[in-house]
């Protein structure tokens, strides 16, 4: 059932990430100027996608309920691969070779990763001190990151702040995988967690962080340096904070290691700029707008 969930949950995260890219790329506002933030909650386009980004949620954290962290997320990363004919559809993207290469290294990463590895066990009830570890990590390099995103234009500040993002979207998957133990105890266990409002600013900081990367125009960067940064940290936290294991024995572990890599190197080929796509700004991309 976790992995049915998290491919409808890839589903949903991919059509709405399209749909708030052309909600955001639509608003006055450039992407320097932090007012587009509230100028997107006035198209309904945008909106449209916040509602798929929220369903996307919703079954994700169903999936986090019934299976392994680093399982689920791995299937959610795919929600770039199906993001590649909606963008094509919706916002007049093209895809080129290269992207359909990338896009099928990182369906066959990943399904090396879970058939060799075949991520599994894991505690329900992590220490203190390794949630605290992990929130640190996150906060450190969440600030960097974007930090060095503000100084850069183009791509390269779409994957930078999509990067930021990604970490903060992990964070906020392993938080919820504890979160949805809470939800059946009623409103006071809920305003009482720490899973709560940990959960409410990771979410926040992903979301904004996102939005900044999408405003670049730049979608393939954004998306892929996103999912990249999130499933590599999604593995970190599945393992430091989870106590989940890979599979043992017959060299499974080296084949899981190399499926993961393969997909990270797939999802980072995307952000790469392509000498033969560049748009009529000169700005380069992975996914080149169509000529009107």
């Amino acid at each position: 059932m976790a992995v049915a969930l998290a491919l409808l949950a890839a589903v949903a995260f991919a059509t709405g990430t399209v749909l708030q890219q052309r909600g955001a790329l639509a608003t006055p506002a450039g992407s320097d100027d932090a007012r587009f933030l509230v100028q997107i909650l006035r198209e309904p386009v945008w909106l449209a996608g916040a509602v798929l980004q929220a369903v996307g949620w919703v079954l994700q954290a169903a999936a986090l309920d019934h299976g392994p962290l680093v399982v689920v997320q791995a299937l959610t990363t795919l929600s770039l691969v199906i993001a590649l004919p909606i963008g094509v559809r919706i916002t007049g993207q093209e895809v080129g070779r290269r992207q359909i290469a990338a896009a099928s290294g990182v369906v066959a990463g990943i399904v090396l990763f879970l058939t060799a590895g075949a991520p599994a066990g894991g505690t329900s009830n992590p220490s203190a001190a390794a949630w605290w570890t992990a929130g640190i990590v996150s906060v450190v390099l969440v600030v960097g990151v974007s930090g060095l995103g503000r100084s850069r234009q183009g791509p390269v500040r779409a994957a930078l702040f999509g990067t930021a993002a990604g970490i903060g979207f992990a964070l906020q998957a392993a938080v919820t995988k504890v979160f949805v133990g809470v939800v059946g105890s009623g409103v006071a266990a809920l305003l009482t967690t720490w899973s709560t409002y940990v959960l409410i600013i990771s979410a926040l900081v992903g979301f904004v962080l996102q939005q900044s990367a999408l405003k670049t125009g730049a979608l393939a960067p954004a998306m892929a340096s996103s999912n990249a940064s999130t499933l590599v940290f999604s593995a970190v936290f599945g393992i430091m904070v989870f106590d989940e294991e890979l599979a043992h024995g017959g060299g499974r572990v080296a084949l899981a290691v190399i499926g993961l890599a393969v997909a990270v190197l797939s999802v980072a080929n995307l952000v790469v700029p392509d000498p033969a796509a560049a748009d009529p700004t000169g700005r380069q991309s992975a996914y080149v707008p169509r000529a009107s």
